[in-house]
């Protein structure tokens, strides 16, 4: 489900279930490999990608809709904690897409630092006017501290599928490679970073996403 593994400064976290939704097993596992990187020592940084053709498609419907529905308020209530985790994080974190990044996993992506994306396959996407869902007041203030305004507002109302070079253009990532660069890159990426201080850090992003993270955290 998840694999993390340290190459110098650098954390990388595979998520590997597939499409990787969101489900309590997935979350449980993503924060305990987090637990263990908070706890390493030394410069560090993280790098997140998943595997083959997705990145993330977000909570996972199927598992979530057989919950009842304290348990799906608990349950989502807890990813927005999760969210706000990885954006208050105290280093500096890269989301490498690999593939495909919709709904929830697009929301996941904006709440690293920066985002590197193939520039061969997938979409980043959130679908929620399609489908019928509307954002919590937590997402669409984590959305909104990420991206521009006109893009903020496109990627919203119209749930357009952003390819890399659009995303790219649109300030939703900050770099895109190939196939075989896209982890490498993001890996440079947050190399470049690794020695910042890390009580630094989570103070300033604290100052910068003070009301995303009261939202997220509420």
């Amino acid at each position: 489900m998840i694999e993390l593994e340290r190459t110098r400064d650098v954390f990388l976290l595979r998520m590997i279930e597939g499409e990787n939704r969101f489900n309590q097993a997935f979350l449980e596992a993503h924060n305990s490999a987090l637990d263990e990187v908070e706890a390493s020592e030394g410069a560090a940084a993280l790098v997140t990608t998943g595997k083959g053709k997705f990145y993330s498609n977000g909570l996972d419907l199927d598992w979530l809709m057989e919950r009842p529905a304290a348990e799906i308020e608990s349950f989502v209530s807890d990813v927005e904690t999760w969210f706000a985790r990885l954006l208050a994080f105290p280093m500096v974190t890269v989301a490498a897409l690999n593939g495909h990044c919709f709904a929830g996993g697009a929301m996941l992506s904006l709440a690293h630092d920066f985002r590197v994306m193939r520039n061969d396959r997938g979409y980043w996407c959130l679908p929620e006017i399609d489908l019928g869902i509307p954002f919590r007041p937590g997402m669409t203030a984590l959305i909104k501290s990420r991206v521009p305004k006109p893009t903020f507002h496109r990627a919203l109302v119209t749930g357009k599928r952003f390819g890399a070079e659009e995303a790219l253009t649109c300030g939703i990532v900050d770099a895109t490679a190939d196939e075989s660069g896209v982890i490498d890159a993001a890996l440079k990426l947050a190399g470049a970073h690794a020695g910042k201080r890390r009580d630094t850090m989570a103070e300033i992003k604290r100052g910068m996403y003070q009301e995303a993270l009261r939202l997220l955290e509420a």
